[in-house]
């Protein structure tokens, strides 16, 4: 369901947010990275947030679920922007960073657990992994998308199944769409320990 929504809506998904100012949420995220480190960007979009890290020396490997955002993405980052989805994540600590931005909220609830402990898996250790969520609690469909949505209590609960990561931070924000009043919750998490990029 959401994915023919980004099917049928890629152009105009595309043109309304791949010029949005994401400044403010980058900061906290490559303060943590290594210079040139390995970037991933999962669940791209338009690729507005690769381009950025690509253009800040970053190595970037981005995927997104619809081919349309695929092929839409490829074309503004000049990065050969992957057709997969959360369950195909397979990488074992080959990441200095995750970038889940407006990503994971359109898995549903049920899946979120081994959703999230897959990219665990893909971060490397003392890795840092940015998500973001719409503010809220429980699970909705709005015009042909699914949105979980996660306040401070339901990430909470989801990092007490996974004791590898730690929040380093948890904040509100306003959408950055100046059209948008909507309230977004952002985590800053960061993996502890061990290892080196083998397949699952």
């Amino acid at each position: 369901m959401t994915i023919r929504f980004y099917q049928h809506n890629a152009k105009s998904f595309f043109n309304a947010t791949v010029n949005v100012d994401m400044t403010s949420l980058y900061r906290p995220f490559i303060a943590q990275l290594p210079p040139q480190g390995r970037v991933l960007d999962a669940g791209c979009g338009s690729g507005r947030d690769s381009r950025a890290f690509k253009a800040l020396g970053f190595e970037v490997t981005a995927f997104d679920a619809s081919a349309e955002m695929v092929a839409l993405a490829t074309e503004h980052t000049g990065l050969p922007v992957q057709q997969r989805r959360f369950e195909d994540v397979s990488e074992r600590d080959c990441y200095d960073g995750i970038w889940c931005c407006a990503s994971l909220l359109h898995v549903p609830a049920i899946g979120l657990p081994a959703a999230m402990h897959r990219l665990a898996a893909a971060l490397k250790p003392g890795g840092v992994w940015y998500l973001s969520f719409k503010y809220g609690r429980g699970e909705r469909v709005k015009e042909g998308r699914h949105f979980t949505d996660l306040d401070e209590e339901g990430l909470a609960g989801l990092l007490a199944a996974m004791p590898q990561l730690s929040a380093l931070a948890v904040w509100q924000t306003r959408d950055k769409r100046p059209e948008r009043d909507e309230v977004w919750l952002n985590g800053l998490l960061q993996k502890s320990t061990t290892r080196s990029c083998l397949p699952l």
